[in-house]
């Protein structure tokens, strides 16, 4: 479905959907935005809480260095404009996870302003061409705590371990228009991330959660008024937010309703959303500047430290393994997570052919990896022991099919390829007078198809090809064989 067909079908005709992303990601540090508290996740309640997390008197804040650095790297890598000034404000509210009563972020003066990022062309996901999205700022805050509501009948209880923890909201223009792009934006989003390493993307761990805002509109009117769906914690999630809340909105508008501009909470065993409170805007937290915390004053050494330290983004990898002929799926597949990019690139190093490199990973090494549920941090077969394997069949050692089966060997045993292909005896033949004589045995034995073949039925030459490498046990040189088979049938 492309974004021109994705529309709302209402009783008064189409209806379009604006969809715009505020993502929270948790600052790759060791320690908390304005304390030396510690950050680890699945920690006992309680237990990485400093007396400036839990707001006792007389504690000031004092910014840490590495969660400025890594937002900074972060807006560099959309290629956002870095402001050299900025400053925290403080949002001023009641909850009972929130134990100073406000929370220190960014408001007037975020510390990255305007980037972008763009999201691939793939049909299949109803996405018929590349498209920029625009990311309208980033700026660093504090996480509140967390509320526990089943650990007894009558009271909720505090976890302040995430209190202070240092986010990045990275907040979108509304530039998406159907569910598949927001999703792709999300997916794209977070791979970003974690090349640079500033957020792990984990969002089942919370680390990276999205506040979903929609709204629609009859296409080319102005925009209708959005709602906001908060902390939405998976792409799958994100996408049925979408699809459910547009489907309310444009159902509440013709039914004579009015869509309010509220918060809401996406419940996803009734995949649904329900309304939480009315939308505030910025005028009802009273934002002001934090008198706590001098303005951060970015200098040319400290930015050119953060550029240097960039590594090869998605993009530039992409255009590179285009470039060296590698295909559009497969570059998509390799880019898509730093681990799989980083495996690939030190297999580049032995030696290995890239397309054919790719086309191996993209099928043989993620299909097996996904059957024993491993990743390309745990992976069972090394680079080199795959560039070893490449290196066989492309020498004529061993063909594809052979290829196969040592691979399996190698998971199974951890053997080198060339171990396994001397052991069992796997090495590819071209001995002309051992295939000959197999192939006129097969064209004996099908003399009807032979006939059927001479006379135009030409498909059936795969048929010929295949028995020949079962008789010859998938160790003939596929090569030798089809020549040998043309001369044989005329």
């Amino acid at each position: 479905m492309t974004e021109a067909s994705y529309r709302i079908k209402g009783e008064t005709g189409e209806w379009e959907v604006v969809i715009g992303l505020e993502v929270h990601a948790q600052v790759t540090s060791n320690a908390k935005l304005f304390s030396g508290a510690a950050t680890a996740f699945g920690a006992e309640p309680n237990t990485q809480v400093s007396l400036v997390d839990a707001a006792m008197p007389g504690m000031l804040p004092v910014p840490n260095r590495e969660c400025i650095r890594q937002a900074v790297r972060t807006g560099m890598a959309i290629d956002a404009h870095i402001n050299t000034w900025s400053r925290f404000d403080r949002k001023n509210y009641f909850y009972a996870d929130l134990p100073q009563g406000y929370q220190i972020s960014q408001l007037y003066h975020p510390l990255v302003g305007e980037g972008s990022l763009t999201i691939e062309a793939d049909e299949k996901a109803g996405l018929p061409e590349a498209k920029r999205i625009g990311i309208e700022r980033i700026h660093v805050e504090q996480d509140a705590g967390k509320l526990m509501h089943d650990q007894h009948p009558t009271m909720s209880y505090v976890d302040l371990n995430r209190s202070g923890v240092a986010l990045m909201e990275i907040v979108s223009r509304p530039d998406m228009r159907s569910p598949a792009e927001a999703g792709a934006y999300v997916r794209k989003l977070r791979s970003i991330l974690r090349y640079v390493g500033s957020c792990d993307g984990n969002m089942e761990e919370g680390s990276m959660r999205a506040d979903v805002n929609v709204s629609v509109r009859k296409p080319g009117d102005e925009f209708g008024t959005r709602t906001e769906t908060k902390n939405v914690n998976s792409v799958r999630f994100v996408m049925a937010v979408i699809e459910g809340e547009a489907k309310r909105q444009v159902e509440l508008i013709e039914s004579g309703g009015t869509v309010v501009q509220e918060t809401r909470l996406y419940d996803p065993d009734r995949n649904e959303t329900r309304s939480m409170r009315s939308k505030e805007d910025a005028h009802d937290y009273r934002y002001f500047p934090d008198p706590d915390l001098l303005p951060l004053e970015l200098d040319d050494a400290f930015l050119a430290e953060c550029r240097d330290s960039l590594p090869e983004l998605p993009d530039a990898k992409r255009a590179r393994y285009l470039a060296a002929g590698i295909s559009a799926y497969n570059a998509d597949v390799l880019t898509a997570e730093v681990e799989s990019a980083l495996w690939f690139d030190t297999l580049l190093e032995t030696g290995a052919k890239p397309a054919a490199a790719a086309n191996w990973v993209s099928s043989e090494l993620f299909g097996a990896l996904n059957r024993l549920g491993k990743s390309f941090e745990d992976c069972p077969v090394t680079p080199a022991q795959a560039g070893e394997l490449l290196g066989l069949v492309a020498d004529g050692t061993i063909s594809g099919t052979i290829a196969k089966q040592v691979f399996e060997k190698m998971l199974e045993s951890g053997d080198a390829a060339g171990v396994i292909v001397e052991r069992d005896g796997l090495k590819q033949t071209s001995d002309t007078g051992a295939i000959e004589a197999e192939i006129a045995k097969i064209l004996t034995a099908n003399a009807d198809k032979v006939e059927q073949y001479r006379g135009g039925k030409e498909a059936l030459f795969g048929f010929f090809v295949g028995q020949t490498m079962k008789a010859m046990q998938g160790k003939a040189n596929p090569q030798v064989v089809n020549e040998l088979l043309k001369k044989a049938l005329g």
